[in-house]
């Protein structure tokens, strides 16, 4: 997903203006629930989430906790539309069937959705809620496990797939004084970390969590990195030419312009084992 970080900035940009044409078209407003939104339940918000949906996104696979980032900015997104917490009625899709052509079951699909103009030709988007950062994973037990600091890690032998962001941020950020070990693929590297070749690897955090939960015993996110490099955008999937589409977008940019996109962050990735090493 990394190879495609600047089309996906680039095509979210395209995403917004679309939007802006939508909600002057559209006339927007009436979000929560009244006559015209083409709701799946009228007075109701019906979100779709994966199944099973993992940490962080989701915690214990219960979305309607409100805890985990997705299921907290769903809900938050859910306030500034005007419904209340029990008007949020959550069903389930796979990730597939959400992004493809066709009829949909809900009104807002949250799943770590990038934004892509393949996609944007069977399905809307929102404007992003989340983008993406690198994350340094490494085994448990070991030196790079136990580091705090971009400095700890200056020593570590890291590995990369090639060609993606993650080399280049490994390259810039951490800058090792072993030359990195580049893959061919983000599994090979993940070998790689399994019999001992390399201490650490760098890897998008959706990709870290996945690593660190699923391929490793003892996997340990060290932390993220900051990098000017960005990464894929994830938004809201609705479906095609939703009379919501505006209203959720709207509903997006002004949780990001206070705060709250990156308080929930912080809340559910930052502190649920992810921090940003400095």
């Amino acid at each position: 997903m990394s190879r495609t970080s600047r089309l996906a900035a680039a095509v979210a940009a395209g995403a917004a203006a679309l939007l802006a044409l939508t909600a002057c078209t559209s006339g927007g407003g009436d979000a929560a629930g009244g006559e015209g939104t083409g709701a799946v339940t009228e007075g109701k918000l019906t979100i779709a989430t994966g199944e099973p949906a993992y940490a962080p996104w989701v915690q214990n696979d219960d979305p309607e906790s409100g805890e985990g980032f997705e299921a907290a900015v769903a809900y938050a997104v859910a306030e500034e539309l005007g419904f209340a917490d029990e008007d949020v009625v959550w069903v389930r899709t796979s990730f597939d069937a959400a992004i493809a052509p066709g009829p949909k079951d809900f009104d807002l699909n949250i799943q770590q959705f990038s934004v892509s103009e393949e996609r944007a030709q069977a399905v809307d988007f929102s404007s992003p809620y989340y983008e993406t950062t690198q994350a340094v994973v490494a085994a448990g037990g070991t030196a790079a496990a136990e580091a705090t600091s971009i400095a700890d890690l200056k020593d570590a032998v890291i590995g990369v797939a090639s060609g993606t962001t993650s080399l280049t941020v490994a390259e810039e950020v951490i800058d090792p004084t072993n030359e990195l070990q580049v893959f061919n693929s983000v599994d090979d590297t993940v070998a790689a970390l399994q019999n001992g070749t390399i201490d650490a690897l760098v890897t998008d955090l959706p990709g870290a969590f996945y690593v660190r939960d699923a391929q490793l015993d003892d996997g340990v996110i060290v932390g993220q990195l900051e990098s000017d490099e960005g990464g894929d955008a994830f938004a809201f999937v609705l479906p095609k030419d939703s009379a919501l589409t505006a209203d959720v977008t709207a509903a997006v940019d002004a949780l990001r312009e206070d705060g709250t996109l990156d308080e929930l962050a912080a809340e559910w990735i930052a502190d649920q084992g992810a921090p940003v090493l400095q």
